[in-house]
This record gives structure tokens, sequence and C-alpha cells, in this order.
């Protein structure tokens, strides 16, 4: 038995998922796609997510200790207030990600592209910081504020 839509009925749109709070501790999350998705106060501790999409997501407040996320998309990804030491960060895209208040000690940002992003407040490595202040450009396009600075370059 199959049922037909009235004339004219039209079906509503399917909300975004919403993954607030879910517990991804030590999954693999490689080459998933968490694009726009609100993640805030999640746990993504000891994950994996080579090339893992978390562009235009919101991880706010996210622990992601241990983790490793190399060539992840993190571009326009508010991470602000995250959990974020000892991750593998190398060669990710942070691009207009916001890093407010982020603790990233340990954590590896080699090779990541960090142009437009907002580290305001971020604990990272002094070692950390030197290398991205090399490349570091840009100012973010929700915060407003420049990345250099944000960096203490």
């Amino acid at each position: 038995m199959t049922l037909g839509l009235a004339p004219g009925l039209v079906l509503p749109e399917p909300a975004a998922a919403e993954f607030s709070g879910v517990d991804y501790t030590l999954t693999n999350q490689n080459e998933q796609n968490f694009s726009g998705q609100n993640l805030a106060n999640t746990s993504f501790a000891g994950a994996t997510g080579r090339h893992a999409n978390f562009s235009g997501a919101n991880l706010h407040g996210a622990i992601l200790t241990q983790a490793a996320f190399p060539e992840a998309n993190f571009a326009g990804a508010d991470l602000s207030g995250t959990l974020m030491d000892k991750v593998d960060l190398s060669g990710a895209d942070l691009t207009g990600a916001v890093l407010s208040g982020a603790i990233a000690s340990g954590s590896s940002f080699r090779g990541a592209t960090v142009t437009d992003a907002d580290f305001s407040d971020a604990l990272i490595d002094r070692v950390d910081q030197r290398s991205l202040c090399r490349d570091a450009e840009g100012t973010n396009p929700t915060t407003g504020v420049d990345t250099r600075l944000s960096l203490g370059c």
C-alpha cells in the first residue's frame, strides 16, 4: 500500500541534524562530513578524523584531546572554548575558524592554513605560535579580529 500526497501539499524540508553533546570518543571519523552541524560540547577525545569535513560547524566547548585530524577541513568552524591539547591538526584548513579561548597545548599545527583565523586568548605552544605567525594573515570574518594580532605575532 502506498500513500499519496494530497494535491498542493508540500512537505517541510528536513532540519539540520543536531549532534550537540554526542560522544565520539575513540571513534574513527576519517572522511566524515560534519559541515555546518551543531557539535557544541561533543567529545572527539582520542578520535581520528583524517580528511574529515567540519567546515562551518559549531564545535564550541568540544573536547578534542589527543585526537588526530590531519588534513581535516575546519574552515569557518567555531572552535572557541575547545579543549584540544595534544591534537594532530597537521595540514588542517583553519581558514576563517574561531579558536578564541581554545586550549591547544602540545598540538601540532604543522602545515595548517590559518588565514583569517582568530586565536584570541588561545593557549598554544610558543613553537606553534612562531610557526603559525610565518604564514598568518587576514581578518576573521566573524569576529573582525586580525589573525596576526590574535596570535601575538
